[in-house]
C-alpha cells in the first residue's frame, strides 16, 4: 500500500505488445492489458474444465482426483473428451495462461523501462512444463506420455517414469540439475541471512550496510561477490535448474531407452582404467 502514493507516476501509455490503447488499463493496482485478458479466460476455462473432469469421476477427494492423458493408442491426435480430450483442453488452456502471463510481465516491464529478465527468467519455469506435456510426448509420438493432472497420480506418474529407467538419479542431466537445485538453495539461504544479519540488528545498535555484507563473506570465504553479483548469480542457478530439469527429462526415452545406470559404462571403458 506504501507505493501507491507515488505508483500513478509508472502508469504511462504505451509499451503494450498486442491490442494498443484499447487494452491499455488498470483493475485497481493491477495492469491488465491483452494478455492480462486472455490470462483470465485460459486460467478460467482450465479451471472449470478440471471442475468438470472431478464431476465425472469417481470421487471429489482432492488427493484422488486425476485427469489422464490419453491412451496410446490415440497417438498424437484428438481424443475423444472423456478419453483424454479433457487432458489435452485442459493442457491448451494451461499453455495459453502461461504464455499470456509472460507477455503480460513483458508489457509491465517495457512500461517502467525495464529489461525482460523477469519473463525470460519465467519463460524457463514454462519451458519445463511445455517439455513435459508437449515437446516429450511428440518425441515419443503419443500425448499419452504426458502427466496425469492430479495430486497421487502425479507423482505415481514420477515414480513409474523413473523406474522405467532403472534408476533416474543416474541421469546425468538429472544430476546437473539437482546441483544448480541445491547450490541455489545454498546461495539464497546465504544471501536471505546476510541480508537479515545486516539489516535487522539488535537494538541500539546501527542498521548496517553493504560494506559490511562484503566484509562478512571477504573474511569468511576469502571473496565477495558483492550485492549485484549475488543476484546474478542467484538468476544464473535458477535458470540452470528448471533448464537442464527439462532436458533430463526430454532425454530420457526419445534419446535413450535403458537403464540410465547403463549409461555410465563409458567410464569403466576409459584408458585409464587398463
Amino acid at each position: 500500500m506504501a507505493m501507491l502514493s507515488f505508483e500513478q507516476k509508472y502508469r504511462v501509455r504505451g509499451g503494450t505488445l498486442l491490442g494498443g490503447d484499447l487494452f491499455d488499463f488498470w483493475v485497481g493496482p493491477f495492469y491488465v492489458g491483452f494478455f492480462g485478458v486472455t490470462t483470465i479466460f485460459f486460467s478460467l476455462i482450465g479451471t472449470l474444465l478440471i471442475v468438470y473432469g472431478a464431476a465425472i469421476g469417481p470421487t471429489w477427494n482432492l488427493w484422488q482426483i486425476s485427469i489422464a492423458p490419453p491412451d496410446l493408442k490415440y497417438g498424437l491426435g484428438i481424443a475423444p473428451m472423456r478419453e483424454g480430450g479433457l487432458w489435452q483442453a485442459i493442457t491448451v488452456c494451461a499453455l495459453g495462461a502461461f504464455f499470456s502471463w509472460a507477455l503480460r510481465q513483458a508489457e509491465i516491464s517495457r512500461k517502467l523501462g525495464m529489461g525482460l529478465h523477469i519473463p525470460v527468467a519465467y519463460s524457463f519455469a514454462v519451458f519445463a512444463y511445455f517439455s513435459l506435456v508437449v515437446i516429450r510426448p511428440v518425441l515419443l509420438g503419443a500425448w499419452g506420455h504426458g502427466f496425469p493432472y492430479g495430486i497421487l497420480s502425479h507423482l505415481d506418474w514420477v515414480s513409474n517414469v523413473g523406474y522405467q529407467y532403472l534408476h533416474f538419479h543416474y541421469n546425468p542431466a538429472h544430476m546437473i540439475a539437482i546441483t544448480f537445485f541445491f547450490t541455489n538453495a545454498l546461495a539464497l539461504a546465504m544471501h536471505g541471512s546476510l541480508v537479515l544479519s545486516a539489516l535487522n540488528p539488535k537494538a541500539g545498535e546501527v542498521v548496517k550496510g553493504a560494506e559490511h555484507e562484503n566484509t562478512f563473506f571477504r573474511d569468511i570465504v576469502g571473496y565477495s561477490i558483492g550485492t549485484l553479483g549475488i543476484h546474478r548469480l542467484g538468476l544464473f542457478l535458477a535458470l540452470s535448474a528448471a533448464f537442464w530439469s527439462a532436458v533430463c527429462i526430454i532425454i530420457s526415452g526419445p534419446f535413450w531407452t535403458r537403464g540410465w545406470p547403463e549409461w555410465w559404462t563409458w567410464w569403466l571403458d576409459l584408458p585409464i582404467w587398463r
